[in-house]
């Protein structure tokens, strides 16, 4: 008679299309830190300043951004100091475009791993967004320190209760820049042609942005083209993070909700479409 076999771990397909494997990521949970770590290091390892350029990049493209936007095309800061306006859109900017940058090549980038060894695949690209996060989280104390010079100077920032609602606008750029991500890198790993329209598109994005003008410049000859902002889920972020440290733009809790709900949508979708490519991931790359 054959002896029942015994086993430690049994690998199924899963069941269901949408699951977040929360349990499964929480036993893996060692793995998600070394991917956050191994992320962090191999970026800045064999530079010479390290994480300083953490503070660098944003503080060279605030410089750019008052030279050619505020002195050149002489566009409104809605009164803020320059370099207190293009920091704040910038800090939020940068973590939403290269988180999203990062797990939408998923698939592709990680290939090598997939291909071997067994762990929930929505480790690697939470691990990219929280990794992005930590970077974000640096790069908001230089707006701080910046912050804190002009409010000592006398400049017309007043901040204000909205401020607290930092950590939910942090939640939805990650989210969506979860969810794009992952569908993204589900689609490209079919249609490899995809990802190189990825940094075109995220350039477009960032001018459909209220990153390098407030949404009260849309007046006049602009003002067809409000809608456009208004149903980008990032405009609401941005105007409330301006709003609430800076006291400047607009507020709203229903463009706030849209931005919520449009978030919850597409990371339903993010993983449905994620997990179903996964079980036939290796076929198609």
């Amino acid at each position: 008679m054959k002896e029942q076999e015994n086993w430690d771990l049994i690998i199924e397909q899963p069941k269901k299309a949408f699951s977040f494997k929360l349990k499964e990521i929480w036993a893996y949970r060692d793995l998600l830190e070394m991917f956050i770590r191994r992320d962090i290091v191999t970026i800045y390892k064999q530079t010479i300043l390290g994480p300083v350029w953490f503070f660098i990049q944003p503080a060279f493209t605030t410089i750019v951004y008052i030279l050619i936007f505020g002195k050149l095309a002489r566009i409104s800061t809605d009164g803020l100091p320059p370099a207190l306006f293009y920091l704040a859109g910038i800090t939020l900017w940068n973590y939403f475009s290269e988180t999203l940058t990062k797990t939408s090549d998923t698939f592709s980038s990680n290939q090598h791993i997939f291909g071997k060894v067994y762990f929930p695949r929505l480790i690697a690209p939470l691990a990219a967004t929280l990794q992005g996060l930590i970077k974000m989280l640096i790069q908001f104390i230089l707006f701080m320190v910046v912050y804190v010079f002009f409010a000592f100077k006398g400049s017309s920032v007043s901040p204000n209760w909205y401020a607290m609602l930092f950590p939910l606008l942090i939640a939805i750029l990650g989210g969506l820049a979860l969810g794009f991500g992952i569908i993204i890198s589900s689609l490209t790993t079919k249609y490899r042609d995809l990802k190189f329209l990825i940094i075109f598109a995220v350039q477009l994005w960032m001018y459909a942005t209220p990153v390098i003008y407030p949404l009260s410049a849309m007046k006049g000859d602009y003002s067809r083209f409000i809608w456009i902002l208004q149903a980008n889920p990032l405009t609401a972020v941005m105007e409330t993070f301006k709003y609430g440290f800076l006291g400047q733009g607009t507020f709203s809790w229903f463009a706030l909700g849209y931005s919520m709900v449009f978030t919850i949508i597409i990371m339903v979708l993010g993983i449905l479409v994620f997990n179903r490519i996964e079980r036939k991931f290796m076929d198609t790359i």
